[in-house]
């Protein structure tokens, strides 16, 4: 991450919070916390991608929320992780009770695997940290953020990394920017916990299962997987056809998006050009959302008003 600059303090902030996509994902196991330990190949992604716009109130109020676009099963106030991450961050920074008005508009589904929630809390925190002129580090921040959720540390940083532990130790991975990429949204979704729990039922050691390194030019990587996509289909049955109708149409490997229910479809440099042909036949046929989105170099990007 880089720090903001000094420049005079905005009274409105934009954040646009880019979607998290997991290439390759291996459960190690069940920790002794509740956690479970995971080896994960994970990107940003631009699209779908969500904004959050913050400004402040006279009044010492704390943080309001108002939600608009795909607002399914987005959970409202103090049970939203933005919320949560906007009042985290001021306590840290001494700044608690700070009048703060949020609006958050939702174009990442909740229950797809595309780490929506949180997103939104990185781009909360990056927003009013710049809104606020906030005195508190990088590290700082990375520590409020694993105390929000697993994946808001990556999703604070972005780019491409190798997530380990329970999604807070990252290693940075050398990928070309704008690489090509379809997200297909099927019509259901699904619970992470349940997802998780199904997994832990199966008994399943995957331990000994390497992920294979990316080539950093084509983004192509031997095996896609996703140890949870068998137990995502537990839960969800529709799933397994659901990937067998993606690949089929596009031709191409498909790979479970986090604990699911989006797929996504990796294209190399060279398929760049049939991005839009492939989204196109994906929407004709299955009649659901497809994005065409472009890994980023950055999980939150910020403007100013």
């Amino acid at each position: 991450m880089t720090s903001f600059d000094r420049r005079p303090r905005p009274s409105f902030v934009r954040a646009t919070a880019y979607s998290k996509i997991t290439l390759a994902l291996k459960v190690i196991g069940l920790r002794s916390d509740g956690y479970h330990d995971i080896e994960a190949l994970t990107v940003s992604a631009t699209d779908p991608s969500d904004v959050i716009e913050v400004s402040s109130v006279p009044q010492p109020s704390g943080v309001t929320l108002s939600l608009e676009g795909d607002t399914d099963y987005v959970p409202l106030m103090r049970e939203n992780l933005a919320v949560r991450a906007a009042e985290a961050i001021m306590v840290s920074a001494g700044r608690s009770g700070h009048g703060v008005k949020m609006l958050l508009r939702k174009k990442i589904p909740a229950g797809a695997g595309l780490g929506g929630g949180s997103a939104n809390a990185a781009a909360a925190m990056h927003a009013v940290r710049r809104l606020l002129e906030l005195e508190i580090t990088d590290e700082e921040i990375l520590s409020v953020a694993l105390s929000i959720g697993s994946d808001v540390p990556f999703c604070c940083v972005g780019g491409s990394a190798w997530m380990r532990g329970r999604g807070e130790l990252l290693e940075p991975v050398s990928l070309a920017p704008d690489l090509p990429l379809l997200v297909v949204i099927p019509p259901f979704r699904l619970s992470t916990p349940k997802v998780f729990a199904a997994w832990d039922s199966l008994g399943i050691n995957k331990t000994s299962r390497k992920i294979p390194a990316p080539d950093p030019i084509s983004m192509v990587i031997p095996e896609l997987f996703n140890d949870l996509e068998l137990a995502a289909e537990l839960v969800e049955p529709r799933l397994s056809d659901f990937r067998v109708q993606v690949e089929k149409i596009s031709e191409m490997p498909a790979v479970l998006a986090g604990s699911g229910s989006a797929y996504i479809v990796p294209l190399s440099r060279q398929d760049a050009w049939r991005l839009d042909e492939i989204a196109d036949e994906l929407r004709r046929n299955l009649r659901v959302p497809v994005a065409t989105a472009r890994t980023a170099d950055r999980g939150v990007r910020l403007s100013r008003v």
